[in-house]
């Protein structure tokens, strides 16, 4: 630990600022173009070289190089904010209604930004870094477009990443403290859209309608059944209906009604099993109560696995930039989903979770809630982790 990484006051003030700032400017996926010349500026600045434009215009790759050319490293945060209001009441609360860094992307930002200037003035390097800052983690599916991009196969940058790790900020675990499992970390999440076609009539007339708003109703019951009797015990899976809409007037049984939902698994077999009996359930259902039903399922993120070489490399790094005290290991996976999966399908990749918590708090707003604002004491942790990953000692 003696060796272990710190910031100057003067150094975490900046970082602080910069995420205060990205913070009060929150930009939805794909229309990042403030932040991503934030990064830009950042990086120009620290005589880092990158590659902007990319993912759909606002994501950036960037690299140094370093001396084994064949043992490259990746390091990715996500740049975009969320779709709600905001109610920390932080003097840097976001400064556009309907926006706002709900998830902690602005820290995820302002780390990796402080990694790659703490390795730039680092010196020679023992093998390349690459810094990815991608667009539209939140349902737009960023980090598949960085990889198609070429982000990680040597097409941008000039060499291939030979491992990947990224960062969460958790509320949920003690601020400083770093942890991750292998296998599966984060969940597959797809979505689905059911359409029940019936036949509309007057209300006090029951009979001569194929009333879609009772089928809809008997469709989310039956949805609860397909975990409870079709998902082995010992598999985690989700099916949740969320939205369910039908009707205009409380004296007209309507001609339609739509549900929507999302179901997350850890396995492509249980995810396979859940597409399936959605699609039989509903239509049969549906067909039972002389309607039809037409099911959209969308496949999401695939499940973010964490490959047992890449843990290896993050625990032994861990235990000693941060201590054996603060590294904790996670004992199950959770069932939200994360873009990072898309890296993990090309390399090894680790994905860790990192402390928020302060300490003598048993709770703080929770990830996606209108008062989360990101933790600024743990920057320097995320910076320490990501330059001491790539680093390798």
């Amino acid at each position: 630990m003696s060796n272990s990484f710190t910031l100057t006051s003067e150094e975490h003030q900046k970082l602080c600022d910069i995420r205060h700032d990205l913070h009060a400017h929150p930009e939805l996926g794909y229309e990042e173009t403030r932040t991503s010349e934030v990064i830009q500026r950042e990086l120009a600045e620290a005589g880092i070289e990158f590659r902007s434009d990319l993912a759909g215009g606002t994501g950036v790759l960037a690299w140094l190089p370093g001396a084994q050319e064949d043992d490259a490293i990746a390091l990715r945060a996500d740049i975009d904010a969320l779709p709600m209001d905001e109610i920390s009441g932080v003097p840097w609360t976001s400064r556009h209604p309907g926006r706002m860094h709900a998830c902690g992307h602005d820290g995820h930002t302002t780390i990796l930004i402080g990694a790659a200037r703490a390795l730039a003035a680092h010196g020679p390097l023992p093998r390349p870094v690459m810094f990815i800052f991608q667009p539209a983690e939140e349902g737009g599916a960023g980090g598949e477009k960085m990889v198609q991009e070429g982000c990680l196969d040597g097409t941008i940058a000039p060499w291939k990443a030979q491992r990947i790790f990224g960062l969460h900020g958790w509320p949920y675990i003690t601020e400083g403290v770093v942890g991750t499992r292998r296998g599966p970390l984060l969940a597959a999440a797809d979505r689905y859209v059911i359409d029940v076609q019936g036949t509309g009539a007057h209300a006090a007339m029951p009979h001569s309608s194929a009333d879609p708003v009772l089928a809809a109703a008997a469709i989310v019951t039956a949805l609860q059944g397909i975990v409870a009797r079709n998902i082995d015990p010992l598999d985690a899976a989700v099916v949740s209906a969320t939205t369910i809409n039908a009707g205009s007037a409380f004296n007209v049984i309507p001609q339609d009604a739509r549900i929507t939902g999302t179901a997350r698994s850890l396995s492509p077999e249980v995810r396979d099993t859940i597409e399936r009996r959605v699609i039989e359930v509903a239509e049969h259902i549906a067909r039972a109560h002389g309607c039809t039903a037409k099911v959209d399922y969308m496949r999401g993120y695939p499940v973010t696995v964490n490959h047992s070489d890449a843990v290896d490399v993050f625990e032994d790094i861990a235990s000693r930039e941060v201590g054996d005290e603060r590294l904790v290991q996670v004992d199950r996976p959770f069932m939200g989903g994360e873009d990072f999966a898309f890296y993990g399908q090309v390399i090894p990749a680790c994905f860790f979770l990192l402390g928020l918590l302060p300490p003598g708090k048993t709770e703080m707003p929770a990830l996606h809630h209108p008062a989360f604002d990101f933790n600024d004491e743990v920057i320097e942790t995320g910076v320490a982790m990501f330059r001491r990953l790539a680093l390798g000692n």
